[in-house]
């Protein structure tokens, strides 16, 4: 019987250690010594905080085909560091411009605007070499595959270039399907990667490849739209962060389109969706079932 609670568990405990190892002056210098506050600044912005479910989609998404949960770590941990770069980058002045993140100061307050630009660049950076490291998986070609598959999902046409029309969107305001495309970009292209990256440390075929992308939009639709209802309806202490603010920018969502019980409705909806594409996975992807149910019921 599948247990998700502990899957998730030892995927964040599994994603801390190794992170806080590789988040080390001694792993981090070459050709010349890392800075002692550059390091310092990542692990504040990675370490002790955070449910690490992106490396539990690549873990969860690799298990279909029989991948050990030890032999996905590595690609998931490239995929929190990049998770964690745009955290660090979003709540600068400039963006998100927040003080508050998993409960502590954000990275720009505990430090400064400076630091905590070069500390999501090297986070960024280091990611990549993570998945060309002969670690991670020993055929080259799943390595290149892995690092496109990454470089995509948060480029210009995913994650970052999400974050431009969100900008765009505060300034201009959205219409038509704008919402849609643009949190199809800033949240679901990274979540879409993550079972991508499993799928393809598996060595899924094409067709299994496009029913776990599938699942993966949906999902990522899922968690976005739970965020959106938890600004809402959460409270600041709950979350970690700071709430209310899509209302307070006057951002759209669509929470402010479909109201508070008509997002929620949509959510059900669009798990469902994500539970219907695992159908020809059987009991072996219970695992990303439970995770696109944990999508719609989390409270933080």
């Amino acid at each position: 019987m599948y247990d998700f609670s502990a899957d998730m568990t030892d995927c964040a405990k599994a994603v801390e250690i190794v992170l806080g190892t590789r988040l080390s002056v001694a792993q981090l210098s070459g050709p010349g010594p890392a800075a002692d506050t550059l390091v310092k600044a990542m692990r504040h912005g990675s370490l002790e905080g955070g449910k690490r479910l992106r490396p539990l989609l690549v873990r969860q998404a690799a298990a279909i085909f029989h991948v050990p949960a030890d032999a996905a770590l590595i690609a998931g941990l490239a995929v929190e560091m990049v998770h964690c770069y745009s955290l660090i980058h979003d709540d600068l002045p400039a963006m998100d411009d927040d003080d508050l993140r998993r409960g502590r100061p954000t990275v720009h307050k505990a430090f400064d605007e400076a630091t905590a630009i070069l500390a999501g660049d090297a986070l960024l950076t280091h990611a990549f070499d993570l998945l060309a490291d002969q670690a991670c998986h020993p055929d080259p070609a799943v390595r290149i595959a892995l690092v496109r598959e990454l470089a995509q999902g948060s480029g210009g046409g995913g994650m970052v270039g999400g974050q431009m029309r969100d900008i765009e969107g505060e300034q201009g305001g959205f219409s038509g399907d704008d919402i849609s495309t643009m949190q199809a970009m800033k949240t679901g292209a990274l979540i879409r990667a993550s079972v991508r990256m499993g799928a393809i440390l598996g060595g899924a075929d094409a067709r299994a490849l496009a029913v776990l992308t599938a699942y993966a939009e949906a999902a990522g639709r899922a968690f976005q739209l739970a965020d959106d209802i938890l600004d809402v309806t959460a409270s600041a202490a709950t979350m970690g962060k700071a709430t209310g603010k899509d209302a307070a920018l006057g951002k759209q969502t669509l929470v402010t389109t479909l109201g508070v019980d008509g997002a929620r409705q949509h959510l059900n909806d669009t798990v469902t969706s994500a539970l219907s594409a695992l159908r020809t996975f059987g009991p072996k992807a219970d695992g990303l079932r439970a995770t696109a149910r944990y999508f719609a019921s989390r409270e933080n």
